[in-house]
């Protein structure tokens, strides 16, 4: 099995950022400390054009296995359900998988 990146970004609404940052970095521990995941990496991008700055999550599991173990898990739950009205588009996630170039 190989190895499963995701990409998730999140637009808060102007008035949620500071709830939406915290809704997030509340899920970096509980993550880190799944059995199947590697990376569970947190930023944040200011955009100068634009009022509204994003986030962005880098995550790496182990395999699709440790993912929706992960997709599961409470934290999960409870943070898609809290974050879901906070934001101004939907959360854009991209699941990739390595492409061997062997």
């Amino acid at each position: 099995m190989s190895k499963v990146t995701v990409l998730a970004s999140f637009y808060p609404k102007e008035d949620k950022y500071n709830q939406v940052k915290e809704i997030l970095l509340s899920m970096t521990n509980p993550t880190r400390l799944e059995e199947g995941n590697e990376v569970y990496n947190f930023y944040e991008e200011k955009n100068p054009e634009d009022t509204i700055n994003s986030f962005h999550l880098f995550e790496i599991y182990k395999d699709t296995k440790a993912l929706d173990f992960h997709r599961n898990t409470a934290h999960y739950k409870n943070y898609r359900s809290e974050i879901i009205n906070l934001l101004n588009r939907p959360i854009e996630v991209k699941v990739l998988s390595s492409v061997d170039t062997k």
